[in-house]
This record gives structure tokens, sequence and C-alpha cells, in this order.
């Protein structure tokens, strides 16, 4: 089944991001290349999709897991929750409907 992980991020986080981001990138790359990754990227801090210093205020993770614990563990895992670029995430099914 399909998880949603919806981050949220600190204020500020640009710099915790850019130094986490290749190890948070070869996670979301394993699941790629497993075929279980849906869709995966950050919600820019601007209406537009290079923000600048202006940031990112959390990222989206759609992907296929066994379980919910399991979803919840490949989440609290994740390089960005170590760095502390996230205040707060939620994971919870996924229903992929179209397109």
């Amino acid at each position: 089944m399909y998880y949603a992980i919806i981050s949220e991020d600190i204020e500020n986080s640009l710099p915790l991001r850019a130094a986490a981001r290749p190890a948070h990138l070869a996670r979301l790359e394993i699941l790629r290349d497993q075929g279980r990754l849906l869709v995966a990227g950050p919600h820019p801090a601007l209406d537009t999709p290079e923000p600048g210093d202006a940031g990112f205020t959390g990222s989206l993770v759609i992907a296929e897991f066994d379980t919910l614990d399991d979803a919840r563990n490949w989440a609290d895992a994740d390089p960005y929750v170590e760095a502390g670029v996230y205040r707060k995430v939620t994971v919870k099914p996924f229903k992929a409907v179209l397109p």
C-alpha cells in the first residue's frame, strides 16, 4: 500500500536541508529503483519552483511500504529528521485513484 509522508520544516531550514540533501536523496533513489516511489519533493516557501533563499516549508513523499509501521520507521530514519530539518512528520495511508 502507498503511504504519504508529509513533513513540515522548522523556520530557516535551508542550511540544514543543504547539508543533509545528498543522503536524503540517496534514500529516495533506493525507493525509486525498487519501483516503490510514486512521488517525492519539497514544498517551496514561495509560489515558484525555485524559491531561492526563502527555501522550503516541508516535503511530501508518497511511497509503497508493507505496513504503516514500516512507513513510519522509514520516515523516522530520514537524514532530514536527524539533521533537524523537520519540526513535524505525519505518515498516513494513501490511496492512488488518478491518473
